[in-house]
This record gives structure tokens, C-alpha cells and sequence, in this order.
């Protein structure tokens, strides 16, 4: 069982923590995007039977969407269960809970079993990004604190850019799940390596004070939510969909996987380029003007994308790598900038919030991608106007967004 100790006892024990928590983390990544790298061949074998474009977007969303329910209520629980049973134990769980789901995944008989698997999956991802991110931030010492939380972020791209290399090295797709195993061992690692954080048991030993919200809180919790609600939108409604977007441009029956594989890893790589980046762009031009420029950059390189191409070319990959890096910038820029939004005493639930509320937004607007290929005429028709969610974020950032001291 795991050990309470009131400082992490040795510079080795921080190391360890560190260490399980990122690969956990990074295969978070995986987890997050495998199934959507391999939609266009698992979907037509779970039907047993070819499918249209159409057919495939209605099945991809539901499969899409039960992953995204699945993280948001991820999020919004384990962040009580581990105020409860303590940070180790629901770090481990959590991460045991998604490595489990990607097991069942392997034997999926049928694609409603896998949206249960899915959204099993997003549950122990959603929970693992934000207890990760806050054990370590109660565990390590205060002046590097800030440097390890950013290596953290970025190891969910790096998970994203191993989806890619699973794909583009032709690994079939039920084979790709027994990923699930190392997840399930650093999970019981944790169990009996993590120290508990000592801030989370003084907190045990201490009543409850209130945390009474003013209308300044309240007005910044509305404007956390929308940011980041609509980022969401307009992330998932085009990143996830790109690989399938990319298949729908080759030849009828070309399989793709190299096609597909290797715009995963284009995008995984922008993100961890453009999560590094997003620090000194805050540095130097404030953190407002960086989110302008970002959601700029979102919106414009999706309709440079999803606007030139009607067949596939390899300029397609230049072009993913150039959207791929604001998707980077905008994901580290959030992380950093909506927990400045409040104060200290109401911070983590108020980012919880936030953060995830807008999960639920995305999820159910992933339905509508089935219909809106087909009345649009093609994925990338579709994929444009999911990306218009980044000029509303934009405009809410314009309008409401203030940066506040605390």
C-alpha cells in the first residue's frame, strides 16, 4: 500500500512519482486518439458489412461521443473521489480503470459494447489528466514545480504521436489495444510506490472552511466555460476526424493506414511544439493577444486545410503540421491561463468546472457530424464548420476575458 509521508523522503521518490504519473499521462494520449485513427477499418468490422460516408460519420460520433461523456464525467468525479480516498489510490484507480477498458476493447463483439468501452476509457483518461496534474503539484518542491507540470502536458501529445506510429506501422487495430496492459501495471506500481501527498492529509485532519463565490467568480466561471467549451468544440470536432477526413480524400479502396498514421503523428507533434511554445508566446505578447493569435491560427489553418484539398497530396501534411501546432499553443495557453482566472481558494473547482463542463458541449455536437456530412457534402465541408468554434472563442475571449491578479 502506498506510503504517508509528510515530504517525499529522497530526490529518487520524486523521480518515481514523476515518472509513473507521465507515463500515465502520456498513454492517456494514446487512449484518447487510438480508436480514432483506426474508425475508418474497425467500424466496417464491427457492422460486418462495408459502410458509406455517412454511415461512417453516424457510427464515429456516437463512439466519439461516448469517449468525450465519458472524460467529462472522469473529470468531475475522481477529482471528489480523490478528496475522499486520498491522491494515490484514485491516481491509481484511474489509471487502472482506462488501462482495463482498452483490454475489453480488444475482444469488443459488436460497437455498442465499444461505446461502453470508449467511455470507460474517457473516464479513467479525464480522471487521470487531473489528478496527475494535481499530486504532483502538492508532492514537488515549489521552485521546479512549474518546469514538471509543463513536461507533464506535453506527454499527452507525445501519446498521441505513438497512436500515429501504431497506425502508419499497420498494426491491426484490435492488436493496437492490448496497449491497455502497461496502463494496468502502472497502476499497481503506483499502489505501492507513490507517496501520499502530505498537503491532501493535513487537509484530512482540518475542517472545511467555506468557499463563498463572488460575482467576480461567478462571472469568470461563465467565461472559463464558454473559452474553453468552444475550443473543445472546435478541437475535437475537426482533430479527431481528421485521420477519417484523410481517408475519405484517397482512392476507393486504398487503405490508408500510412495516410492516416502519419497525420496522427503530425498532430500529436504540433501539439507538443506548440504546447512549449505556448509559455513564451504568454511571455512575450500577455496572455489575451496569445489567445487572439491562437484561435486565429485554429480557424485559419482549418479552412487552409479543409478548403484546398479535394484529393489527397502530400502538402495535406504540411498543412496538418501548421494547424496542428495551434491546436498545441491553445491547449498549453488554456491550461495555463483559466486557473489564473480564480482564486487560489476556489480554483480547483472552478477549472474543474470549466474544463470539463465544456466536455459535454462537445460531446453531444460530435452527433451532428454523421448529418452534417452528409448535407454538406464531404467530411471537409463538416470539419469547416466545427472549426468556426474557434473564431466564437475568439470573440469570447475579445469580449470577456480579462486577466486578473490574485
Amino acid at each position: 500500500m502506498e506510503t504517508t509521508i509528510t515530504k517525499p523522503e529522497t530526490l529518487r521518490a520524486d523521480w518515481i512519482a514523476f515518472s509513473l504519473c507521465s507515463l500515465s499521462y502520456l498513454l492517456g494520449g494514446t487512449a484518447s486518439t487510438l480508436m480514432a485513427t483506426f474508425l475508418p477499418v474497425a467500424i466496417p468490422e464491427l457492422l460486418g458489412k462495408s459502410v458509406s460516408e455517412t454511415q461512417l460519420g453516424d457510427v464515429g460520433a456516437y463512439i466519439s461521443a461516448a469517449f468525450l461523456y465519458g472524460w467529462m464525467a472522469g473529470g468531475l468525479l475522481f477529482g471528489m473521489v480523490g478528496d475522499r480516498i486520498g491522491r494515490t489510490r484514485a491516481v491509481a484507480f484511474v489509471t487502472f480503470l482506462y488501462g482495463v477498458a482498452m483490454l475489453f476493447t480488444v475482444f469488443a463483439p459488436n460497437w455498442p459494447m465499444l461505446l461502453l468501452y470508449r467511455f470507460l476509457t474517457g473516464a479513467g483518461v479525464g480522471g487521470v489528466l487531473l489528478l496527475t496534474t494535481v499530486y504532483l503539484s502538492e508532492i514537488w518542491p515549489e521552485k521546479s514545480r512549474p518546469v514538471v507540470l509543463g513536461i507533464l502536458a506535453v506527454m499527452f501529445p507525445v501519446g498521441i504521436v505513438a497512436t500515429g506510429g501504431l497506425n502508419a506501422g499497420l498494426v491491426p487495430w484490435r492488436q493496437a489495444f492490448w496497449l491497455g496492459l502497461i496502463p494496468v501495471v502502472v497502476a499497481i506500481l503506483m499502489i505501492f510506490r507513490l507517496p501520499e501527498s502530505a498537503n491532501w492529509a493535513r487537509l484530512r485532519q482540518q475542517p472545511q472552511s467555506g468557499k463563498a463565490w463572488s460575482p467576480t467568480d461567478q462571472a469568470n466561471l461563465l467565461t472559463g466555460v464558454l473559452i474553453f467549451g468552444t475550443v473543445l468544440i472546435g478541437l475535437w470536432g475537426t482533430f479527431s476526424w481528421i485521420p477519417t477526413w484523410v481517408q475519405s480524400l484517397l482512392p476507393a479502396g486504398q487503405a490508408g493506414g500510412k495516410e492516416r498514421g502519419l497525420t496522427m503523428m503530425l498532430l500529436g507533434m504540433g501539439g507538443i511544439i506548440g504546447g512549449m511554445l505556448s509559455g513564451v508566446l504568454i511571455g512575450k505578447l500577455g496572455s489575451r493577444k496569445t489567445l487572439l493569435l491562437t484561435f486565429a491560427g485554429c480557424a485559419g489553418g482549418c479552412a487552409l486545410l479543409f478548403l484546398s484539398n479535394r484529393q489527397f497530396s502530400p502538402i495535406i501534411y504540411a498543412e496538418t503540421a501548421l494547424v496542428a501546432l495551434f491546436f498545441g499553443i491553445s491547449q498549453g495557453a488554456l491550461s495555463s491561463i483559466i486557473p489564473e482566472l480564480f482564486p487560489v481558494r476556489i480554483r480547483a473547482t472552478a477549472v474543474g468546472i470549466s474544463f470539463n463542463i465544456g466536455r459535454f458541449f462537445t460531446a453531444t455536437a460530435v452527433f451532428f457530424v454523421g448529418t452534417m456530412v452528409a448535407g454538406l457534402g464531404g467530411f471537409g465541408n463538416a470539419l469547416l464548420v466545427f472549426s468556426v468554434a474557434f473564431l466564437i472563442a475568439g470573440f469570447a475571449v475579445f469580449v470577456r476575458y480579462r486577466p486578473a491578479s490574485h
